[in-house]
């Protein structure tokens, strides 16, 4: 495996990324930005080699970009009603940033950060963050590492822990944006994807959910069989004209505590890339780039537009704090937070 460690000099400071490059020429550049995932190359069916994620030709541009690309959104990803929970009888108010909503951790959020680079593998790197008590109105003092580990065989697996001082909520993920044709091959349209999820969480129109988990069977919300990701995406039904697209969460049929299950897979039919997601969340979130117009200028100067990517991120259910009939959010001291998610990638 060979390792190339660069440094960016920016206006928020010191990015730095680091890259992992398997012997067959696969590779995975990460960021201190966020603790992100900046490049991914894999091979199509001819054995060609693209990256297959979008991100931005400046380095500064990866830090307060709206699409999150990439990176590690918290302490809470994906939304909380009104920007307030109620933990222990205490109720706590965000940072609103997402109409009425607290979304992704609030403006000054995770992904928003800079981490430490606290260790460099031979094919691995561990990225730590501290989150003091009251960030973003967030309460307990919360230490979190994120270990990305690049394999031979093309898997990128991520490791995520915390802990806390005191009782908080915490929800943790990977936002990137998946293009299998390439970031900058234009729709994501015409790939397809499965999600091993026979139910989704209906949402209000800021997409909050409303509390029920319904079957996807008969909807435009059903991917238990394998499905272009355009074929439904104008239909008529309330889920996709609240977001202009995808953009729900979907509850994992075999989920269980520290386990890890396949909760979804992307297939472009064009280049053959197949990647597999698995994960140890109730939720994976599946949203298909419904406002990537107007991002940063993208890697090689591309322009994103709608649609142009998705991002399959496995998770808690979106609000799990003002829903007690959700899995828990819910961290305390002395119980580790751990979460894992893998990008397995193959063709056929």
């Amino acid at each position: 495996m060979k390792t190339d460690i660069t440094t960016h000099s920016t206006k928020y400071g010191d990015v730095t990324l680091i890259t992992f490059t398997n012997p067959s020429g696969a590779y995975v550049t990460l960021s201190s930005a966020g603790a992100s995932i900046a490049k991914v190359g894999v091979p199509d069916r001819q054995g060609r080699i693209a990256d297959v994620i979008t991100g931005y030709g400046k380095v500064e541009d990866s830090v307060y970009d709206g699409p999150n690309a990439g990176k590690i959104p918290g302490r809470y990803a994906n939304r909380i009603a009104g920007g307030r929970f109620t933990l222990d009888g205490k109720e706590y108010t965000l940072a609103i940033n997402n109409g009425p909503n607290a979304l992704h951790g609030g403006p000054e959020g995770f992904a928003h950060k800079i981490w430490a680079v606290d260790e460099v593998g031979d094919n691995y790197v561990r990225f730590g963050l501290f989150s003091l008590d009251g960030d973003e109105g967030y309460p307990g003092n919360l230490h979190v590492e994120a270990k990305y580990t690049w394999s031979d065989d093309n898997r990128l697996t991520l490791e995520i822990t915390a802990s806390t001082d005191a009782p908080t909520v915490i929800n943790l993920t990977n936002h990137a944006y998946w293009n299998l044709d390439g970031h900058d091959a234009g729709t994501v349209l015409d790939h397809t994807l499965r999600l091993f999820a026979s139910r989704y969480l209906p949402t209000d129109s800021t997409l909050i959910p409303t509390g029920e988990l319904v079957q996807v069977a008969g909807t435009p919300m059903d991917f238990t069989e394998p499905k272009a990701l355009g074929r439904d995406i104008k239909a008529d039904f309330p889920a996709l004209t609240y977001g202009k697209g995808y953009d729900n969460c979907w509850a994992a049929d075999n989920y269980a505590p520290d386990r890890l299950t396949r909760q979804a897979e992307l297939y472009s039919p064009r280049s053959g890339r197949i990647m597999e997601v698995l994960s140890d969340t109730p939720g994976v979130q599946i949203y298909t780039g419904n406002w990537l117009e107007g991002s940063p200028t993208g890697k090689g100067g591309k322009q994103y537009h709608d649609y142009d990517a998705v991002a399959i991120e496995c998770q808690s259910f979106p609000d799990s704090p003002n829903h007690p009939e959700f899995p828990s959010t819910v961290l305390r001291p002395g119980t580790p937070y751990t979460r894992t998610i893998i990008f397995a990638f193959s063709t056929k």
